[in-house]
């Protein structure tokens, strides 16, 4: 009788304890139906235990340590707060916002369902091929109607003993990353970059300032003038068009040595650099004081005769007409200033090109010098340093575009240290500081969890995040607001408009942090390729695809795009189609707008009107919400370059151009904080005194609207005065 009591009461149990109900003859009484596989030992160390919800009837993970408790297998290194600040991949609160703010837990969970019982091998080892457009993929930050109805319906967590805090949400999402490739190209082996190491690039920085103080110090000893405004960022653009040398910034394998940006803006500003010229009296001062320089450098260089002879005529009746006339209008003055420039430019010119020359030569000189020196001490860093590889031959097999992959192993990398102040991420090396923005630097995380597979647990994070801030810092320069036109970016609707009528998915020119999808080209693949960079662009070869081109604005740069358009449109009979942005310069047209115009793929081209669209800016990972956008000031050309296959496919039909043009329109919102936000507003009649589109004596680069316009410099008088023009880096 006992015997039988006891057997009852084992079954009681059993059915309590049984998640799928009364207890079977094949089952142990008091486990769950299959034992939960062991989990590794490094989990196991870390504090990870495998555990059963009797109310969700299925195991979940729970960290001892921290309280944290995960539905799907923990990865190693991600669920920490020195690896995850921001606690993306934190453990779900308890409630219906269970997947709020994840992610990369959602991707996870559903590569786990598809996989079945192998989805734990499959979770701790990160993709090496490509992602197919195919996968799906779910926004990391949850906004719509429907994501948050879906939110109410997801299972309620186990409970915790401390929740885990509310992950970091930006206010506003200037980026997709859910947006899959469909981008074609054919597989290539690893680069031979060297990977990125912030005892380096604090040495780069140093260097690439010192570089600059030259600069600074040949143009005042030998010419008397300061350069030209973000003149060195320019050069440094228009050098790694062609530069073959193995830094990522420092140029070091040029050929011509004479770098023709420099030499022509440099020449600009002799005998006097030439401001923008709004009143009358500040026209007659330039005159005189334009004819004294040129006099003066006429007398102090070894000038021919007949050179002499000119300008000091010149110059002397120029003076004598400003001393006798004190009626003339601002007119008269420009007029008069055109004739003396015209008259001496050429011999002015002439006893200063060599000088000119020297300067250019010496920065080369010390740029290439200081590359072998920083490649010497990044290759006794490596533990394990490079050989030089045979070149392999090309691969034929196509696939989706992949990030950048280094060949080199990194090296352990010294600590960085991470801390906020308010909505800002502040992060510190050897004293150095660098700073971007909270959303900016989730972005980062989010970018480095989809494209970096040497570090699972996230120990090279921070200071691959500080590498990447610094060189972009070092490139931008150190003065106010300069080289941020370097990073100009289309605005958001733009975006979503070119991706939803026209399939683009990947933008040719862009960065880390200012890239809307997670497929891009950008300047710097070795500190870029851990966050998503496919490379520069023009060593890009896509197959097929839909693409965006904002490129930085710099002739050299966007002639070099136009025949790399061409040559990839020419070799594919997939579909490959690329909608680019470029300025509309008239006066003179620049080369390769006119090449683009009459280029056999072109399908369509608009203009966007000055002053009625915008761009996002370039310091958007550290500026404030109110400065995110200014207007342009002048045109926009938009180009649409595609093969026979593309155009079939992304036709730009009228329908699809109107919901472009109309994305393009500002937001109403912003129109307040426009009209006085950004550069200064120069109107379409006064292009002279404000950077020209002659200007290609600067290489170089104004975004529309940027914010450089307002300090640049040169006259209305000038036709070939040099500017900054600057938009999104990469080549």
């Amino acid at each position: 009788m006992s015997s039988d009591s006891q057997a009852s009461a084992k079954g009681e149990a059993a059915r309590i304890m049984s998640p799928s109900g009364p207890a079977s003859s094949q089952e142990p009484p008091l486990s769950p139906p299959a034992k939960p596989p062991e989990l590794p030992d490094e989990l196991v160390q870390a504090g990870w235990s495998k555990c059963w919800s009797r109310r969700e009837n299925r195991p979940y993970y729970f960290n001892r340590f921290t309280n944290q408790s995960l539905w799907e297998v923990p990865v190693l290194g991600q669920h920490d707060v020195i690896s995850d600040p921001l606690g993306l991949n934190a453990a779900p609160a308890e409630g219906g916002d269970s997947n709020l703010g994840n992610g990369q837990r959602k991707r996870r969970s559903s590569e786990e369902q598809v996989a079945g019982p192998n989805s734990f091998k499959r979770a701790k080892v990160e993709p090496t091929t490509p992602i197919s457009p195919s996968t799906p993929g779910v926004k990391p930050w949850s906004s719509t109607l429907e994501d948050k109805q879906a939110q109410s319906t997801t299972p309620i967590t186990p409970i915790t003993p401390s929740p885990t805090p509310t992950p970091y949400r930006p206010a506003v999402i200037y980026w997709d990353l859910d947006i899959q490739t469909n981008a074609v190209i054919r597989e290539h082996p690893p680069a031979n970059h060297l990977p990125p190491h912030p005892e380096i690039e604090l040495q780069r920085a140093q260097l690439v300032t010192k570089l600059r103080q030259h600069y600074h110090e040949l143009c005042h000893q030998r010419e008397g003038i300061d350069p030209p405004r973000e003149s060195f960022n320019r050069w440094l653009l228009e050098r790694k068009v062609i530069d073959k040398g193995q830094d990522p910034l420092l140029p070091s394998d040029c050929d011509p040595v004479i770098s023709p940006s420099m030499f022509r803006e440099v020449m600009n500003d002799i005998p006097i650099r030439l401001s923008r010229i709004k009143y009358k009296e500040e026209a007659r001062k330039l005159l005189f004081k334009y004819a004294e320089a040129a006099k003066k450098m006429i007398d102090s260089r070894n000038a021919s005769p007949e050179s002499r002879k000119v300008v000091k005529w010149n110059a002397e009746d120029t003076m004598s007409w400003l001393r006798r006339d004190h009626s003339a209008s601002k007119e008269d003055y420009m007029d008069r200033l055109e004739h003396l420039r015209q008259q001496c430019g050429p011999h002015v010119t002439a006893v200063a090109k060599d000088s000119v020359e020297g300067i250019c030569s010496k920065i080369y000189q010390l740029s290439a010098e200081y590359s072998r020196r920083l490649r010497q001490t990044h290759l006794s860093l490596l533990q394990d340093p490079p050989t030089e590889a045979c070149a392999s031959p090309q691969q034929s097999r196509l696939v989706y575009c992949y990030p950048v992959r280094l060949a080199a192993p990194s090296p352990p990398l010294p600590r960085v240290e991470l801390h906020f102040e308010n909505d800002v991420a502040c992060l510190r090396f050897r004293g150095e500081m660098v700073k971007v923005n909270r959303g900016h630097f989730s972005k980062l995380e989010l970018l480095y969890r989809y494209s970096c597979i040497d570090d699972p647990r996230f120990e090279k994070f921070l200071s691959r995040v500080w590498c990447l801030l610094k060189r972009y810092q070092v490139m931008f320069g150190s003065g106010a607001n300069e080289g941020t036109g370097l990073q100009g970016a289309l605005p958001v609707s733009v975006f979503e408009a070119l991706n939803r009528q026209f399939g683009v998915s990947f933008e040719c020119f862009a960065s880390p942090l200012n890239c809307y999808f997670k497929q891009f080209c950008s300047a710097f693949p070795d500190t870029d390729g851990f966050f998503g960079s496919r490379g520069p662009f023009l060593s890009f070869c896509p197959v097929s695809g839909s693409f965006e081109a904002n490129p930085p604005f710099c002739e050299e740069l966007m002639d070099t795009m136009v025949t790399h358009f061409e040559e990839l449109l020419s070799q594919s009979s997939e579909p490959l189609s690329f909608i680019i942005f470029v300025p509309e310069w008239r006066d003179p047209v620049t080369p390769a707008l006119t090449r683009m115009e009459t280029s056999r793929f072109l399908r369509h081209q608009l203009t966007i009107p000055p002053y009625e669209h915008e761009y996002r800016s370039g310091s958007q990972h550290i500026c404030k919400r109110d400065e995110m956008y200014y207007r342009a000031v002048h045109g926009t050309a938009v180009l649409f370059l595609q093969n026979d296959a593309g155009f079939a496919k992304w036709a730009p039909t009228q329908e699809r151009l109107a919901e472009l043009m109309a994305a393009y329109r500002p937001s109403s919102s912003r129109t307040s904080s426009l009209s006085s936000s950004g550069p200064a507003h120069i109107a379409p009649g006064d292009r002279d005194s404000a950077p020209k589109a002659s200007d290609r004596t600067t290489t170089g680069v104004t975004s529309p609207g940027d914010q450089d316009n307002n300090n640049s410099s040169s006259s209305s008088s000038s036709s070939s005065s040099s500017s900054p023009r600057d938009k999104t880096a990469a080549m």
